[in-house]
């Protein structure tokens, strides 16, 4: 998740003189917020995009047999010369071992997509060849294009984020539940912070204490077995009053079957 820093522009000048803008900035390593582990066979869509040098910096979903679905912010730099550093780790509860380990092919980006705003928020991966599919390696199924997002269903978010405590082991697979929030609410509760467009949604409980959070940007937020959100940006991580926002996957689903054929 992109961690939100940001001074009004208009509460002094002092402020203003430090900053000018809001700004977003990617914090790509950590745990999820309020979960507990869970086995890759929970989760089997999900998936660690790393690198040999740095390691795990992003999650992703499963949608095809060579085909991922992960956040355009976590993609950004790596559009050009460095693709064939790009790796996905699937199959694995760890986030550094196991599994199956498959290069990157081609990034497709949505075109709309801005940093500044984390709005289209959405690439897809094109894998050098096929996942062998088994009980640990799945596709999930995708929304209807436009197909609402339901105020108060569970969903549940699974990655390798931050987890506000440090004794708890780093390494392991863990997921929580989250309900989605009130649109409206979610416009409020970001009003002079960012925009929260049709592309967004919110998700997470009023006080706080569950959330994606640093390192769990581009992973599956899922309801009923269908992939509705991508992990995208917030301000900080499980704070009361501000739930996480998600990319809303319904409203690019049209992009995601012309690029992908999923």
């Amino acid at each position: 998740m992109l961690y939100l820093t940001f001074l009004l522009p208009f509460v002094g000048l002092a402020l203003s003189a430090v900053i000018e803008e809001q700004r977003f900035m990617p914090m790509l390593d950590g745990r999820i917020v309020g979960g507990q582990v869970i086995d890759i066979t929970d989760a089997p869509h999900q998936v660690s995009l790393n690198t040999h040098a740095f390691g795990h910096f992003c999650g992703g979903s499963i949608i095809g047999s060579r085909w991922v679905l992960t956040a355009a912010h976590c993609t950004d730099s790596y559009k050009n010369q460095v693709i064939p550093l790009l790796r996905v780790r699937c199959g694995t509860s760890k986030r550094r071992t196991g599994g199956e380990l498959i290069y990157v092919k081609k990034i497709y980006q949505h075109p709309k997509f801005s940093m500044k705003t984390v709005d289209f928020d959405f690439s897809i991966l094109e894998l050098v060849r096929d996942i062998n599919m088994d009980h640990t390696k799945k596709p999930i199924a995708l929304p209807a294009l436009n197909q609402p997002v339901v105020e108060g269903t569970m969903c549940t978010i699974t990655g390798w984020g931050h987890t506000k405590n440090d004794l708890e082991n780093n390494n392991l697979l863990r997921g929580t539940k989250v309900p989605i929030f009130n649109q409206v609410k979610c416009i409020n509760a970001y009003r002079g912070l960012g925009t929260i467009t049709d592309r967004m949604f919110c998700a997470g409980f009023p006080s706080g204490g569950k959330d994606a959070c640093q390192g769990d940007s581009g992973g599956p937020l899922v309801a009923n077995d269908v992939l509705i959100g991508i992990i995208s940006w917030g301000y900080g991580c499980a704070k009361p009053d501000y739930p996480g926002v998600y990319a809303r996957i319904a409203s690019v689903r049209d992009w995601i079957k012309a690029n992908s054929g999923v």
